[in-house]
């Protein structure tokens, strides 16, 4: 090989050793990176009752709020009545969709889907995340592009460990569309959470996301948390490594055989159902335990079928916690 060749090369790779060190950087200090999110601690706090609100059948009521990352956020909070069972309740926390934080309100939506959990006998716990209602902070958009609603539902969980009558080893999470992918997220990141359930999630890599995802809560034109994303990550494609250190879809095989369901409506306009395909393909993978169903026709809330999606996650948290 020549001088000048060799002399090439060696200056080539000297220029590109500082890139990679850059790169890898930028990985390990990802704000979203499963392994800086497991890093640090979710401590949670005593949940405080703010307000008692009317009972359920079987169960109380009342609007809770605990501390995440010193916001106060509040809670949907359902206890059964009676006398705890040996050890306590099992328990689920319930994370919510995406919904307009502006017209997010603690005690509206997902009425009937809380109603099923806590008359099964379940403390169900559903965070407001910050900025939504009357919760302390600023809303973060999405849960894909930040991880302020993951910290949130953390410290939740921790919280639900702490209240009286709960068994804090028998919690799992149930999460819907935005919330299917902070379930996801928070069970890679906490082993404590014993099982999951999923409906309609956003539980795709990210490649499948930005591919096939509908940018709902993207943010309006200047204030586009994806598109910063895209701006400070590149893409999937240009930045491999990154988006593999962020998405909990790598991580599978740490969920160390605790279960997972899914449900997703083939119908469903909102979130395409390849992204469930996608992590049921993985958890085929990295032979995790977990049932998939889909429900043809349905939409995103499984309306069509909600009796007997209802009846099958409540089995599944039975079995399971």
């Amino acid at each position: 090989m020549s001088h000048p060749l060799r002399l090439a090369l060696l200056l080539a790779g000297l220029s590109a050793a500082p890139a990679a060190q850059a790169r890898l950087a930028q990985t390990e200090n990802a704000p979203l990176s499963i392994e800086r999110m497991r890093a640090r601690a979710y401590p949670g706090s005593a949940l405080t009752t703010r307000q008692t609100l009317r009972p359920g059948a079987g169960y109380e009521r009342r609007v809770v709020s605990y501390l995440s990352d010193g916001l106060r956020i509040n809670a949907l909070l359902t206890v059964p009545n009676g006398t705890p069972p040996k050890g306590g309740w099992p328990a689920i926390v319930f994370n919510h969709g995406y919904i307009p934080p502006q017209q997010y309100r603690t005690t509206e939506r997902y009425v009937a889907y809380i109603d099923a959990f806590a008359r099964a006998g379940f403390v169900v716990l559903k965070p407001d995340y910050r900025g939504h209602g009357s919760s302390q902070g600023e809303p973060a958009g999405t849960a894909y592009w930040s991880p302020e609603y993951t910290v949130d539902v953390l410290n939740a969980f921790s919280s639900l460990q702490k209240l009286e009558g709960v068994n804090p080893k028998r919690i799992g999470m149930w999460g819907h569309s935005m919330g299917g992918h902070i379930t996801l997220r928070a069970m890679t990141i906490n082993p404590q959470i014993k099982a999951g359930n999923i409906w309609a999630g956003v539980v795709g890599p990210y490649d499948l996301i930005f591919r096939d995802l509908p940018r709902w809560g993207s943010g309006s034109e200047g204030n586009d948390p994806r598109a910063r994303m895209l701006a400070r990550y590149g893409t999937p494609a240009q930045n491999p490594d990154l988006y593999r250190a962020i998405s909990p879809n790598f991580f599978l095989s740490d969920l160390k055989g605790r279960p997972l369901q899914l449900h997703h409506g083939t119908g469903d306009t909102h979130v395409p159902l390849s992204l469930s395909q996608a992590l049921a393909g993985g958890l085929k993978a990295a032979g995790q335990p977990y049932t998939f169903f889909t429900y043809p026709g349905d939409d995103h809330n499984l309306s069509r079928n909600l009796s007997v999606a209802l009846g099958r996650s409540v089995e599944f948290f039975r079995k399971n916690l």
